[in-house]
Parts: structure tokens; C-alpha cells; sequence
């Protein structure tokens, strides 16, 4: 029994107190709190999208592969859409559905898309590639990837760039010409007796430098 003094009841040992749990830190934004940031909205897709099917001869297969791709209409731009890759040779499954999705679902994201060529067509196969039209393939997936870049140059979308290169070269040569046109004019002029470049003409009874402006009379 509790004994009480002086009119008071005998008080219990207080109780140490214990430490709060610390208020977890908030995310400054969505992405320190991991969200998942969509950077652009995936096309919806239409009923009806026109396309192309091209047929791949690969020398290693006995069976055909087949491509097609689906394009759509966005702001007056024809633009892939999807693509589909079949083949009857059952060794090329897995992969093909694989890469028919994740090509497909880049296609759908928009923007400029013509990222995927360069990459399908840096792939080496460590067996080596094949002769394909009097140009040197290195796999079956860099084929796929002349495909995609055929079809986007078709419709628009990219640039040829042989066409680039055969306009550059093009261009080189008409300097060339030009430049050798140009000796040959300048080495049937005399020199200008000031500035000693091959620019003297003659001009109404007066010789004239056309590169420094010399001029003599008589």
C-alpha cells in the first residue's frame, strides 16, 4: 500500500519520454519522388493507315522476311507509325516480335524517329554479312534498317543522304572546273606590273588591272 505524508498521495516515477519519429523529407518534385514523366503523348492510331510491305531476301534463310510499315498523317507530315516483320523461318520469332514492338512503340512516341536507322544499320554480325545489291550488309538487322531508311526517304520524312553526297561531290567538281577554267584564263593575261597578279586587260586604249585597279595609258 502507497503511504501518503502530509496529505498528499505518493506520486509514480515519471515515464522518460520517447523520441518522435523524424518527418520523412518531401520530394521537391515529381521526379526525386520517382513518377514515372511521360516526355510525349503516343499517337492514337486511326482506323485506317496506309503502308508499304517489302520483301527481304536474307542469303542465310531459306524463307523470305517481310516488312511493312504502317505510316499516319500528323500536321501535313507522312511519318512511320508501326511495322510488322514476318517471316516463315520460326528461328527469327522471338526477335522479330520483340523488335516489331519496341520499333513500333518509338514510332508512336512521335519526334524525329530516324535515330532507329542509324542504329539497325551499326549492327555487326560476328559471322559477317553478305553482298546485297553490290553493297556490303553487315547483318540481317542492318538490312531491316536499309528497309526503314527506303521507306522513310520514300515518304518524306528523311533525306537521301547519297543524294546529299552525290550533290556534294557534284558541287566539288563544278569548283574544280571552274578553278581550272579560271588558271587558264589567268595564264593567257599578263601581269599587272604593281601587284604582279595575271588580271591586265586591255580597255579602250588603256591597260587595266582588274585585280588592283592599275591602270596606263598609251
Amino acid at each position: 500500500m502507497l503511504e501518503v505524508k502530509d496529505g498528499k498521495k505518493a506520486e509514480s516515477p515519471q515515464q522518460a519520454e520517447l523520441p518522435l519519429p523524424a518527418a520523412m523529407p518531401r520530394p521537391k518534385d515529381m521526379y526525386e519522388a520517382g513518377g514515372v514523366i511521360y516526355m510525349t503523348r503516343p499517337l492514337d492510331r486511326p482506323e485506317a493507315l496506309p503502308g508499304q510491305t517489302y520483301k527481304l531476301r536474307w542469303p542465310e534463310s531459306e524463307h523470305a522476311v517481310y516488312v511493312t510499315i504502317n505510316d499516319v498523317i500528323q500536321d501535313g507530315r507522312r511519318r512511320p507509325f508501326e511495322i510488322f516483320i514476318n517471316s516463315k523461318n520460326m528461328e527469327h520469332y522471338a526477335w522479330t516480335v520483340g523488335l516489331t514492338r519496341m520499333i513500333s512503340a518509338v514510332f508512336r512516341r512521335g519526334g524525329d524517329v530516324s535515330f532507329v536507322v542509324e542504329e539497325l544499320k551499326a549492327v555487326f554480325d560476328p559471322r559477317g554479312g553478305y553482298w546485297i545489291e553490290g553493297h556490303y550488309v553487315p547483318s540481317l538487322l542492318a538490312a531491316l534498317g536499309e528497309i526503314i531508311e527506303r521507306h522513310m526517304i520514300d515518304i518524306g520524312f528523311m533525306t537521301d543522304p547519297r543524294r546529299e553526297q552525290r550533290e556534294m561531290v557534284a558541287q566539288l567538281e563544278r569548283k574544280v572546273v571552274n578553278l581550272n577554267s579560271q588558271d587558264a584564263t589567268d595564264a593567257r593575261l599578263p601581269r599587272c606590273p604593281k601587284c604582279s597578279q595575271p588580271a591586265l586587260i586591255r580597255q579602250e586604249g588603256c591597260d587595266l588591272c582588274t585585280s588592283c585597279g592599275y591602270s596606263k595609258y598609251g
